[in-house]
Parts: C-alpha cells; structure tokens; sequence
C-alpha cells in the first residue's frame, strides 16, 4: 500500500489484493486494508481467481451467516452455485448480479454446480460486500438476481460500461440499494479515456490492463482511491478491465468481524452467540453441513 502526495495525479492511495486461499481457489483480498477499510457503503472486496481446476475440484463454501450487509457477486468467467436460508437456489453466471441483503441474518452457501465440477471448473470474479445504512441494519432479509441482459450497458469510441449498481451515465440498474452508490464494470481500449461518474467517494480497481492517471499507473489486482473533488477521468494505457466503486459514505463508522458488518460491536457479539448456538436458520438443501466458530469477536477501529 503506498499513499501519494503528488498534485499531478488524481490518486490518494494504491492497495494492492493481497493473496488468501477459498477452498482450491485464490482470491485477492482488496477491502478492508489497514490503509483504508471502507469506499463509500462499500466494506469489502474479494477478487476471485483466475482458476482453471482439475475435474472433481472446485468451491464449496460450507453454509455461513451474515448480517447488517449485502453480498454483491459477479463473474466474469465460470459459475457458483448460490443457496440461502429464504430457499433461494440460483446459479451465477458471467455478466449477472447476485445481490443478497441479510440485514437481521441470513445464511448462505457458494459451491461449484456439479456439472460444472465435472468438466474442471473455471472462476473469476468479484464478490463486494455492501454495508447496510443504520436504519436498515436489522431489515428483512431478502435475494434478488439480475441475469445480465437485465444489466444497463453503453459504449463510446473504445469504452463499453456496465453499469451494475446505482446510477451513472443516464441509466440505473436493477439492483436494490439501501443508500447512493455506484458500481461500474468498464472496457477500455488502449489510450481510451474513463469518464468517472459523480460520487463523494470512489475507487478504481484494475482486473487486467493498466491505467493512468497523471504520473501515476495503476498496475492489475490493484484498487486506487481518488482524491476527493473534481476527478474527471483515466485513461487506459493498454486494453484494459476494470471496475469503480464508490458511494455516500455511511454515517457511522461500521465494525466488520467475520462475516458480520455492523453500527454496534454488542450487535455482532450476538451474533456470533446465535451462530455458535445453532439458533440462525438452515439452508434447504445444504442443511448437513456449516462453518463452525469458535473465536469471540476482535474488533479493529472502524
């Protein structure tokens, strides 16, 4: 991680995914960093792969809880098969958006459909989690998927944008917000420039290619943050991947321990009893198996 003082770039900080194992796969781990634990409502980011397995491999993320969030999954490459305590069953494919809000709980698993297993599976994609304004904190839980023609799409001379969360460009997408954000996926070809839409925090992050911005570049598997103020755009200076986050910062500070995110560390103390305690609710058709816990919470500064 390496912040920046120069006036000749619009980049405050650079955070580089930072490698951990899921199952047979790797993820990069972006969100929370020491550096910087939130942009805008956006509390984590997990970049997923590339992979390529052997037959008979694959994700099995045993059924695990999560509250005072939603869980933001898109691929680009393979399929998860997602299931959750309200009897969701939906397979993920590249292009769509899962968004599951747990607000008062919620229990969920992500395996390898599989067929999918069977042919030696691919994975790669992103996996964000949104933190839920105090208000809606202890909302209902509730799970909606978008297939990717649903999924507001433009282009210009050598950009094409994906516009999967909030508004930007004129358009909206279909997913269900709980406060302002945004959430654009971008192809740009080389020398392209990014238009940024307007948000009082933002972030890029590189899949693949580079950007550039001033006498900066932003390498892939890293997440620049901009500065505040009139940022306009980045240029890419090879083709080049990418996405942007950023957002309404919340009005507290949030804690995040495990999978839980919360206004209140007493809140996620209680979780984590009902957890332990067997009292969150099971998922049809993945009810013999979960992720056990036994550590009690140790919280970080928000």
């Amino acid at each position: 991680m390496q912040a920046d003082d120069s006036a000749h770039t619009a980049i405050e900080l650079e955070i580089a995914a930072r490698p951990r194992r899921l199952d047979a796969f790797e993820v990069g781990r972006v969100l929370p960093a020491t550096a910087r634990r939130m942009v805008g409502p956006f509390a984590f980011f997990d970049h997923m792969g590339p992979a390529h397995l052997d037959a008979g491999l694959g994700m099995d993320v045993r059924p695990h809880p999560h509250i005072g969030l939603s869980t933001v999954t898109y691929l680009f490459e393979g399929e998860i098969l997602h299931r959750d305590s309200l009897g969701s069953l939906q397979t993920i494919r590249p292009g769509a958006i899962n968004w599951m809000t747990a607000g008062r709980g919620i229990v969920h698993s992500e395996r390898t459909p599989p067929e999918t297993r069977a042919q030696g599976p691919k994975l790669h994609g992103l996996q964000l989690w949104v933190a839920l304004p105090r208000e809606a904190e202890e909302t209902e839980p509730a799970f909606s998927h978008h297939p990717a023609d649903t999924i507001p799409e433009l282009s210009s001379p050598g950009v094409r944008v994906r516009v999967l969360a909030g508004s930007a460009y004129g358009v909206t997408a279909p997913t269900p917000i709980a406060s302002p954000l945004v959430y654009v996926e971008a192809h740009l070809e080389a020398g392209a420039r990014f238009e940024l839409p307007p948000a009082t925090e933002r972030a890029v992050y590189v899949i693949e290619g580079e950007l550039r911005s001033g006498d900066r570049t932003v390498p892939p598997r890293t997440l620049a943050v901009l500065r505040s103020g009139k940022v306009e755009a980045l240029t890419a200076t090879t083709a080049t991947r990418m996405v942007l986050i950023g957002g309404e910062p919340l009005g507290e500070p949030r804690y995040i321990w495990w999978n839980f995110v919360s206004s209140s560390q007493d809140r996620i103390l209680q979780a984590t009893h009902e957890w332990k305690e067997q009292r969150f609710p099971l998922v049809p058709g993945d009810e013999h198996e979960r992720i056990p816990l036994t550590d009690e919470p140790k919280f970080a500064h928000p």
